[in-house]
């Protein structure tokens, strides 16, 4: 296993970002832990739960290790993946010994270490419980939850027919052992053993070093309920436990991160598993101010990777800072700007006219991400270019700096509708490319790597206040964008120069909520 410590010493572009700097001193240390899960090799056959503890026990005693050496780094809150104790793919039947019943801390006090004997068929809790308390951090982790429901006779009940809901939860555990939170996921993905809550549920849970953080899992991050429900009532901190499987080139498990945490202001503490054949890495810790991140690459050892940070306190009632009801943009997190406090105001794109630039006949269709964007091709080695899907445009002014004699093709694309592959959602992305390949119709598709450096400054008026910026350079490098504004019109803009990386995505990618049920 690796070990990787930063201390978020620099905040150079938080004014840049036009994001609020924390209390001096007011700090915490962070970790996520990336774990090579061990499977069950045949996760649709039943197993007793002799067996299926054993199972667990397995990864639990990894995951002991880890908290050990989180420990010896002074290490106060400890989180670990989605679907990292029993796995994944099981059926609602065969997961059935897996599950625990998990009470709800908001409606009674309960330490699985010191009161074991409380409550039958908990030994993963009492575990995790155990843990907590013996290397006196907070621990989150994520395991499957059990919870008797009555059989209704109203057609409309949302009870199971087998009379229990089985949940995949997030649970938490106090430096004392205490359970503290338990979150029931609302945005399943694929998740045959699981059902979704009855109401989407919004949990937080406090602590004495950094204040109030937030709990979401895996899909969640995509949207309203709960990731941004949270956001919008004032919490600066979310803990994200993920199963997440890389999808280039827009939602690369780092790079969407990333942008959550730049677009919405906020702290993200997460945690995904490493499974090669399954296309999940990818963990990381992020401020609005700097970023922590592992990614493994091809031929990299197939192993777990534990990252600590030290991290700002970006809760504003521990900090002393007044929050209202979250209905702000100020609260939110969710800025709303006129100009940036030490960037000069930019030539904007916006304002040269079509005609000046790309036309509309150079522009082509080509899949990406399974939607149909409308893409120009960059041709110049500098210069501007505007390309529009429907109403919704993108513009790019830019200045592209070819390394060598690496020969490269790079595209603006623009999609504004409706995403309906695996999963249905509402977006506007503006996205620059590196194309796979000199052909037009390879732009869009997955490629990791690239020379070409490139200054830009990329901007689209968007539907929504609720646009997330990300930058990716070759081989899952994230870079900061130098600039990232929301005027009050929700005219974005991100300018970057000065890469360290070949180019392969810039993207703002904006997120309709109001439209997902439409």
């Amino acid at each position: 296993m690796f070990l990787s410590v930063i201390v978020f010493s620099s905040l150079s572009v938080s004014k840049a970002l036009g994001q609020t700097e924390p209390v001096v001193d007011s700090s915490y240390i962070a970790a996520v832990y990336e774990h090579n899960v061990i499977l069950n090799p045949d996760p649709r056959v039943s197993l007793s739960r002799p067996a299926a503890l054993q199972h667990m026990q397995q990864n639990l005693d990894i995951y002991e290790q880890q908290a050990a050496r989180a420990a010896q780094q002074g290490v106060q809150i400890l989180v670990f993946p989605e679907d990292g104790i029993q796995g994944f793919n099981f059926s609602r039947s065969s997961i059935f010994n897996y599950l625990e019943t998990i009470p709800d801390p908001q409606e009674e006090s309960w330490n699985p270490c010191t009161e074991p004997g409380k409550y039958n068929n908990t030994e993963v809790l009492q575990r995790l419980s155990c843990m907590a308390r013996r290397y006196n951090l907070y621990l989150v982790a994520n395991m499957a939850d059990l919870q008797p429901c009555p059989l209704k006779t109203d057609p409309s009940s949302s009870c199971p027919s087998d009379g229990r809901w089985q949940f995949n939860t997030n649970v938490v555990f106090r430096s004392d052992g205490l359970l503290v939170g338990r979150y029931h996921k609302n945005n399943l993905y694929f998740e045959a053993a699981f059902d979704t809550p009855p109401q989407p549920e919004i949990i937080t849970f406090d602590t004495p070093f950094a204040g109030r953080f937030g709990l979401i899992i895996c899909f969640d991050i995509l949207f309203y309920e709960p990731t941004i429900h949270l956001v919008t009532k004032g919490v600066r901190q979310l803990i994200f436990p993920t199963a997440w499987m890389n999808q280039l080139p827009l939602l690369d498990t780092i790079q969407f991160q990333h942008a959550l945490s730049l677009g919405a202001n906020v702290t993200l503490l997460a945690a995904n598993i490493r499974n090669d054949q399954l296309f999940m890495t990818g963990s990381g810790i992020y401020t609005p101010f700097s970023v922590k991140s592992h990614h493994a690459q091809k031929g990299d050892p197939d192993e777990g990777r534990l990252l600590v940070a030290r991290v700002p306190v970006l809760d504003p009632l521990w900090a002393g800072q007044s929050v209202t009801d979250g209905s702000t943009a100020k609260d939110s997190g969710f800025r709303h700007k006129e100009s940036c406090l030490d960037f000069p105001a930019p030539e904007t794109s916006s304002s040269v006219p079509p005609s000046s630039s790309a036309s509309s006949t150079s522009t082509f269709i080509s899949s990406m991400m399974y939607d149909p964007f409308t893409f120009v091709l960059l041709e110049e080695t500098e210069g501007k270019v505007n390309v529009c899907h429907g109403t919704f445009c993108c513009h790019l002014q830019y200045r592209l700096i070819p390394q060598g004699d690496s020969k490269e093709l790079y595209a603006l694309g623009a999609f504004g509708g409706t995403h309906t592959v695996n999963g249905r959602y509402a977006v506007q992305v503006c996205a620059l490319v590196r194309c796979a390949g000199l052909d037009p119709s390879s732009c869009g598709q997955e490629i990791e790597e690239a020379e070409s450096k490139m200054d830009f400054q990329l901007e689209g008026r968007f539907g929504s206040r609720y646009v997330y910026p990300s930058v990716l350079a070759s081989k899952f490098v994230l870079e900061q964008p130098k600039h990232f504004e929301t005027a009050p019109d929700v005219t974005v803009t991100m300018t970057h120069s000065n890469m360290t990386g070949g180019l392969v995505t810039a993207c703002l990618y904006g997120r309709m909520y109001h439209l997902d049920n439409e």
